[in-house]
């Protein structure tokens, strides 16, 4: 196949569109096809890229397109769209490439396609100082084409957090994050591993988490040898957290109500020295084994991985644990910088929903938590209706529990005067993030 990396990117985006997480789609191709590093950073940019910039990339499409695009197959509407990301986007690549291989890859699907995504292209080309001309008078509509965000969702963020913040908030949603590692303790310090990926001619900066590192320029990170040996596990900062909040020790009984694909759990299992029991639930049968495959490959065996669902209420694990993990099911809203296609298949009503899931989960957990022990309820994600809203009304219904202070195990940087966390990427640079603790008193 002559241009592997744009083919697999409009596959990969054709996929999406029918529900495929951006992330497991790639790595399923890149393995498929056995791409080199170089491609699978060219098809990541492209997919990610287009993503990102998505409502905007169909605006100017329909400026020039006789054919909109809800009329389009997904394979020419993203054909196209590709191409319009490496023009506006993509200072390197030129244009008459961008254009020539969208076209060559609808000629490989649909042929007599090929002429209308040429022409839509070199029109979209012969007016492209227009790409930033957004001419709406809507506010919300401007800022929903601008940075590429559904309508509903700045209209929430606006009630929420005010215009200006917003727009600070979907300017930092289209960036893209930097790479973080979790260092396995149970196997190597960090200095060690920094030495190591130094050595390597890596680039590598202490993260705000005392177990964090930063890379840059680390490509194929997963066929790494350090990562096959279990030094370090993949884990944004913010999920790194509530662990630390859980504050859990040596042979302590810890519940992790949802804990696929257990970057959390491990973690929990390494601040525990390994030593202990944690008992780790997920709804799903194939994410239990992406448990016990980090679990493994780290070096932890203190995790007993269980095919639970954590709405339904256990009567065995009645007073069970001195510490409970509720990573609650949630909208993603603060992953938005990793997982762009979120917002296009995240729906207003599906956070009511969410919401009354999460609830069931705390109000279960609050049965499983022995007196004096504590509870850590976290999402990924930034509304206060899935973080505040969700704590108070637990509260008021659960007088044997108060809200604890979880300034103490929070980097400096992090600490509000609230005695929750909560972290926004625009602020942080960090994905968006909610964590407070729950301590049983009676």
């Amino acid at each position: 196949m002559k241009d592997l990396a744009r083919y697999v990117a409009v596959k990969t985006l054709c996929d999406i569109e029918e529900g495929a997480f951006s992330n497991i789609k790639l790595n399923h191709y890149f393995k498929k096809y056995d791409m080199k590093p170089l491609d699978r950073a060219f098809t990541s940019e492209i997919v990610y890229g287009t993503l990102r910039n998505l409502i905007k990339i169909d605006y100017f499409i329909n400026k020039f397109s006789n054919v909109k695009t809800n009329k389009m197959t997904k394979w020419v509407l993203n054909s196209i769209r590709i191409a319009v990301y490496q023009i506006f986007y993509m200072d390197k690549v030129p244009e008459y490439a961008a254009i020539n291989e969208s076209v060559e890859i609808v000629k490989q699907r649909e042929k007599r396609a090929s002429g209308f995504v040429n022409g839509v292209l070199r029109s979209i080309l012969r007016n492209k100082e227009q790409f930033d001309k957004i001419n709406v008078k809507d506010k919300i509509k401007g800022l929903s084409i601008q940075y590429s965000h559904p309508e509903w969702m700045v209209k929430m963020f606006i009630d929420e957090f005010g215009v200006e913040f917003t727009e600070e908030l979907l300017k930092a949603n289209n960036t893209t994050p930097k790479l973080s590692i979790r260092v396995n303790t149970l196997k190597v310090s960090k200095q060690e591993l920094k030495a190591i990926l130094i050595d390597k001619g890596i680039k590598v900066y202490d993260g705000l988490v005392e177990e964090a590192l930063i890379l840059e320029e680390f490509s194929n990170i997963e066929k790494s040898e350090e990562f096959n040996k279990g030094l370090f596990i993949i884990q944004d900062e913010s999920s790194m957290l509530p662990s630390k909040v859980l504050d859990v020790k040596e042979d302590m009984k810890v519940l992790d109500l949802c804990s696929a694909p257990g970057g959390k759990t491990t973690h929990i299992a390494q601040l525990m020295n390994n030593k202990g029991q944690i008992v780790a639930f997920d709804i799903h049968e194939h994410k239990l084994k992406l448990i016990k495959d980090n679990s493994n490959r780290l070096g932890i065996d203190i995790i007993d991985a269980k095919l639970k669902d954590a709405e339904i209420f256990m009567e065995e694990y009645i007073d069970y644990a001195d510490r409970v993990l509720v990573d609650a099911p949630c909208s993603g809203l603060g992953l938005l910088r990793k997982k762009p296609e979120i917002k296009y298949n995240i729906k207003r009503e599906d956070i009511e929903k969410l919401v009354l899931i999460q609830k069931n989960i705390l109000n279960n957990a609050a049965k499983y938590v022995k007196k004096d022990g504590y509870i850590v309820y976290s999402t990924c994600t930034i509304t206060s209706k899935e973080n505040e809203k969700v704590i108070e009304e637990f509260l008021k219904e659960n007088n044997n529990f108060i809200l604890e202070d979880v300034r103490d195990f929070v980097p400096d940087i992090l600490k509000t005067d609230k005695k929750y966390l909560k972290i926004f990427p625009n602020i942080h640079k960090m994905d968006g993030f909610f964590i407070a603790k729950l301590k049983r008193i009676r």
